[in-house]
């Protein structure tokens, strides 16, 4: 009856050891994450067609391009680092799966001691006797058996351990979606400078071949007696300045080949490419969708998300550590002074089983700044999640306005370019005609040089815009 009453005391002591424990953890509320978007872009009607939807090898459609994508996704260097960081959030799951479920351990032991005479274990060793014999000295011990231990997880902390690594697991494959769609976009951004690059080689070859015959011309005027020095001087000048623009441009195509051999982790190597039709490539068409779609489609807004989650899980996790653990350890096997006595059951046979209930109680500033900390990660997370969701719109927004206005910027330069390429015959005539001065030439061959250029320019520009709003939007990553 006594013993009834003194272990219900120690039981009601628990109970408000642990209602206390409670009432003295601390909460700290964190304000919800705010996902909300405008309707549409601009100024667009609603429409969920979204590009992002298609597959890269159907949005591109140079062969040269799909083969450098293929390859870069196999061979590229810092995807293949990503991949194996996802494999370790993966294992990372596997590893706090197992901290919840009971560990058992196989466990085989031989000790051997002495003690002193002159102690309380010495002296009654001393006096013992075993089948008529002395206590063996130094005394030997031999044991076999199994052993367990078992955290019982009532506040779901490793539960929840668990929960947070899985989304850890899942933002790093959002992570390593993110990083493809990257690089899918840097490889085709770096292929149309290199096709740009050409073209704009071409040009520039194309009026060193017209320099050439125009200083061809101004030399045998001045043999007639009808132009100066100067301006033999001038066109030679020019005649070299386009050279030297000449090598520039070389230079760039050999580094801009070199930086797509990095991106498919090739060794430097000629880059195929379809040059020639560079400025009839044509641009699709592409649909922008509704602005909450970005919230499934891109990568990283996802890779927020999933971390925000993990966030949210570790804050409860560093709140169950003010609540107090419960340990179950048990072990069961065979324990003897001497091997042979080994299988001498029931003799030999040694059992415990123990139970902790063990909490944090004075002096818990550690376990109140990691709550501090996961609280304050929660927050960052969810300003991370914000700022992404923000990014992303106005990506989004931009490259539509961008490429509408490239769209009108090439067709303007696309008529500057004929009505100068004209402009270079009649400039030439009226100076053979000594109708214009050779500076007139010079200039309308100068600027005739930059309209091109600049249209190549431009064209690129669309180019790459159509890529960008591809990636922003949420494709290339499938």
């Amino acid at each position: 009856m006594k013993n009834s009453i003194k272990n219900s005391k120690l039981f009601l002591v628990g109970i408000c050891a642990v209602m206390l424990l409670h009432s003295c953890v601390p909460t700290r509320e964190v304000r919800k994450e705010n996902t909300a978007v405008p309707e549409t872009y601009l100024n667009k009607s609603v429409d969920t067609l979204n590009t992002a939807k298609t597959e890269w090898r159907s949005f591109f459609s140079d062969p040269y391009l799909i083969s450098l994508i293929d390859t870069a996704l196999v061979h590229n260097q810092e995807l293949n680092i990503m991949l194996q960081s996802v494999d370790m959030f993966k294992n990372q799951i596997q590893a706090k799966k197992g901290e919840y479920l009971p560990f058992v351990n196989i466990f085989a032991r031989a000790e051997v001691e002495k003690v002193g005479e002159h102690t309380r274990n010495g002296s009654v060793e001393k006096q013992l006797e075993i089948d008529g014999k002395e206590f063996p000295e130094p005394l030997t011990n031999y044991s076999v058996g199994l052993s367990a231990s078992w955290e019982l997880d009532i506040w779901k902390k490793l539960r929840n351990e668990k929960k947070a690594a899985v989304y850890e697991y899942l933002s790093s494959v959002e992570g390593k979606n993110f990083m493809t769609t990257n690089l899918v976009s840097e490889i085709a951004d770096t292929y149309y400078e290199l096709m740009a690059l050409d073209n704009q080689l071409d040009i520039v070859n194309q009026n060193l071949d017209i320099q050439k015959n125009a200083l061809r011309i101004v030399k045998l005027q001045k043999e007639a007696a009808k132009t100066t020095e100067l301006a033999v001087s001038r066109f030679k000048a020019e005649v070299i300045k386009n050279r030297s623009e000449k090598h520039e441009i070389e230079q760039k195509i050999v580094v801009t080949e070199h930086k797509i051999n990095f991106l498919t982790g090739q060794r430097p190597q000629y880059v195929k490419r379809k040059s020639k039709e560079f400025l009839t490539t044509k641009i699709d068409t592409t649909y922008a969708g509704v602005p909450s779609q970005l919230l499934q489609n891109r990568p990283d807004i996802r890779r927020a998300e999933f971390e925000l989650a993990a966030s949210k899980l570790n804050t409860k996790v560093a709140r169950a550590n003010f609540y107090p653990s419960v340990d179950i350890s048990a072990g069961v096997g065979l324990e003897s002074f001497k091997p042979k006595f080994l299988t001498s059951t029931p003799e030999s046979l040694a059992y415990s089983l123990i139970g902790d209930v063990v909490g944090p109680l004075i002096n818990r500033n550690a376990i109140k700044a990691a709550y501090k900390n996961a609280s304050d990660q929660q927050l960052q997370s969810i300003f991370e999640y914000e700022k992404a969701i923000l990014n992303a719109y106005i990506e989004v927004a931009n490259e539509l306005s961008n490429i509408k206005n490239l769209k009108t910027i090439y067709n303007l330069k696309a008529e500057q370019v004929s009505i100068l390429t004209n402009s270079i015959a009649l400039s030439t005539r009226l100076f053979k005609s000594a109708r214009a001065d050779y500076l007139e030439v010079l200039l309308t061959q100068r600027e005739a040089l930059d309209a091109k250029i600049e249209l190549i320019e431009t064209k690129k520009d669309q180019l790459i815009a159509n890529i960008h709003i591809y990636k922003s939007l949420g494709g290339g990553w499938k």
